[in-house]
């Protein structure tokens, strides 16, 4: 078998999951940087308290869930349907489904192959080298003999490219805008200073994109969004740009490859009523029959 599990944080499927996922994230020594794990755990929990209320009211604008785990699911369904080379399932790192339970689901020997598969393009240590970093150490704790293989990054492959460009023009057909602002979620700037590659990935796929598109847009913007506390982060705010649009615009949210609150909450809702002009906002590649082509290319193509 070869087992290909998909890695995210993951999205609250009720009201109730936010304060797990909260608890969990802040208790991540790569999301909060302190290395006494009894004071990061004791700094997580009054993070966690300060913020749960908050964040029950943006689900609750939501329908009261995240769509992460419907559409992760949904792609892994297609996918499963498309081929029998590979199994595809999913793990989150915040919320369930988690690492040991799925795991546990399957039989693995040394005959079989576990492919880690993070849902992130660019490449940080608060997403990609967390995610991995928490499925080998269960692999190895539930002495799993299967072959481990990683995915890294994405934002470079064509095919990849070829989908985020249609998904823009297909939206663009439908609202004309000259304007497109790439909206990456933001990292403080301490965490860039120390050498994480994410800014840099982000910059260089937007390169990439621009040229595609420049023939159809007239300005590109890249703005950062998802700022936490008081220091700080990479910019321009994706909300101060909307603030200041001369004119109507597509977002595309590049950091992203399945919708969850900071797409569907933050850029569609709370965003709204701070944008000087109409925008819109483009999906994330979900359970697309592009994204299921690409993840399919890219695995056969290892």
């Amino acid at each position: 078998m070869k087992l290909v599990l998909f890695l995210n944080m993951g999205g609250a499927t009720n009201l109730q999951d936010c304060e797990t996922f909260l608890k969990n994230m802040f208790n991540d020594p790569y999301i909060l940087g302190i290395k006494n794990k009894f004071i990061r755990r004791f700094v997580a929990w009054i993070i966690t308290k300060s913020r749960v209320k908050a964040m029950r009211e943006n689900y609750k604008q939501m329908g009261g869930k995240s769509p992460l785990n419907e559409f992760t699911q949904s792609l892994c369904e297609k996918l499963n349907v498309k081929t029998n080379d590979f199994k595809f399932d999913f793990i989150n790192l915040y919320v369930p489904p988690f690492a040991k339970e799925v795991l546990q689901k399957y039989t693995l020997n040394e005959n079989d192959e576990i492919i880690l598969f993070p849902l992130y393009p660019h490449h940080s240590r608060t997403t990609v080298t967390s995610s991995l970093e928490v499925l080998q150490n269960e692999i190895l704790k539930q002495k799993i003999q299967a072959k481990i293989k990683t995915i890294d990054i994405f934002y470079k492959n064509e095919l990849y490219n070829e989908m985020i460009v249609l998904h823009i023009l297909a939206k663009k057909s439908n609202f004309d805008a000259k304007t497109l602002i790439f909206s990456a979620h933001s990292l403080p700037q301490s965490i860039i200073d120390k050498g994480d590659l994410y800014e840099k990935h982000v910059n260089d796929h937007i390169k990439l994109l621009k040229e595609k598109l420049k023939d159809h847009f007239d300005e590109f913007i890249l703005a950062y969004q998802s700022k936490l506390g008081p220091v700080k982060w990479l910019e321009p705010n994706t909300s101060d740009i909307l603030a200041n649009l001369n004119n109507k615009a597509l977002i595309y949210p590049i950091s992203f490859c399945i919708d969850c609150s900071e797409t569907i909450f933050e850029l569609g809702i709370e965003y709204r009523h701070l944008a000087k002009y109409d925008y819109d906002l483009i999906a994330c590649p979900n359970d697309s029959d592009e994204f299921v082509q690409f993840v399919l290319n890219y695995l056969l193509n290892l």
